[in-house]
C-alpha cells in the first residue's frame, strides 16, 4: 500500500530551493535572453551566412549533454521555469506520453531547416552574437514582443493540455538534442553525471514518483536498478525527497541498461 506521502510534493531541500529559484529567474529574464535560444531567429541568421548567438548556444548545449544529460532541462531552462511555475497553480501529471515522438519531427524539422539555411547561404561567413537583439535585449529587437509572446503561448498551451511539462515531453526541440548526446555518451561510456539508487532501501513510499516533474515511474525504476532514463532532467528532486535517501547523484563510469 502506497504512503500518504505519495500525493504530497515536498520542496524542503536547499537543494531543491536552489533549482527552483534558478530555473525560475531564468523564465523571469527570457524576456532578455529568448534571441539566444529562438529556433526561427538561428535559423533567419544562418540563411544570411550569420553565425548568431542562439547556433553558439546550442552547440554549447549539446556539448554538454555528453557530460550532464539534460541538467539544463531541470535547472536553467526557461521553458522549464515557467511549467515550474505552472505547477504552483495545477499539478496534474503528464496525461499522455504517446505523443513524445512528436519532439523529435520538430527537432528534425528544426534542426534540418537551419542546415539548409547554412547550405543557401554557402555557408556561415560572419559572426553576430547579439543578432536580432537591442543592446543584447531580445525584447527590445523589432518584433521582439511577438516573438516573445508566441514560445509562452505555446508552452503554457502544451502543459494545459498535457499536464506536467508538457511542452518538455511533446515538443521542445532541444530534448531530442541532449537525448542523442547522453545516448552518444552512453555509447562509448566515459564518466557523466548520472543518478544512482539503493533498492534494498526502498520502502515504496511513492514520494519519488508523485515528485517527479517529468511524471516518471521512478519509483518502479529504483525497484529495477534502471535509473538511466531518456526523459529524466536530472532535477534531483526524486533524491531530494525520497525519505530514505535511496537515490543520490553519481558520477558515473558506466551505467545500467537505458529505459526509453
Amino acid at each position: 500500500m502506497k504512503s500518504p506521502l505519495a500525493g504530497r510534493r515536498i520542496l524542503g531541500s536547499p537543494r531543491q530551493r536552489v533549482r527552483l529559484a534558478l530555473i525560475i529567474l531564468s523564465f523571469i529574464l527570457y524576456p532578455i535572453t529568448f534571441a539566444y535560444l529562438s529556433c526561427p531567429i538561428i535559423t533567419e541568421a544562418a540563411g544570411l551566412g550569420i553565425v548568431a548567438g542562439g547556433l553558439v548556444i546550442f552547440i554549447l548545449l549539446f556539448l554538454s549533454s555528453l557530460v550532464v544529460a539534460r541538467l539544463w532541462c531541470g535547472w536553467l531552462c526557461p521553458s522549464g521555469g515557467l511549467q515550474e511555475l505552472m505547477r504552483s497553480l495545477s499539478d496534474p501529471r503528464i496525461r499522455t506520453t504517446r505523443l513524445d515522438w512528436l519532439k523529435y519531427l520538430v527537432f528534425l524539422g528544426i534542426f534540418g531547416s537551419i542546415g539548409y539555411a547554412i547550405w543557401s547561404a554557402g555557408g556561415l561567413s560572419s559572426i553576430d552574437l547579439f543578432y536580432r537583439t537591442e543592446n543584447g535585449i531580445s525584447l527590445l529587437a523589432a518584433g521582439g514582443i511577438a516573438a516573445f509572446l508566441g514560445p509562452v503561448i505555446m508552452i503554457l498551451a502544451f502543459t494545459l493540455i498535457f499536464g506536467r511539462r508538457g511542452f518538455c515531453h511533446t515538443f521542445c526541440p532541444f530534448a531530442p538534442m541532449l537525448i542523442l548526446g547522453r545516448k552518444i555518451r552512453n555509447l562509448f561510456r566515459w564518466p557523466a553525471l548520472g543518478l544512482s539508487a539503493d533498492s534494498g532501501h526502498c520502502i515504496d513510499c511513492g514520494v519519488c514518483s508523485a515528485g517527479c516533474p517529468m511524471s516518471l515511474d521512478v519509483n518502479g525504476m529504483v525497484r529495477k536498478d534502471e535509473m538511466e532514463q531518456t526523459e529524466c532532467i536530472l532535477c534531483g528532486e526524486c533524491a531530494d525527497t525520497c525519505p530514505k535517501g535511496v537515490i543520490s547523484y553519481v558520477w558515473k563510469t558506466k551505467e545500467k541498461r537505458e529505459v526509453s
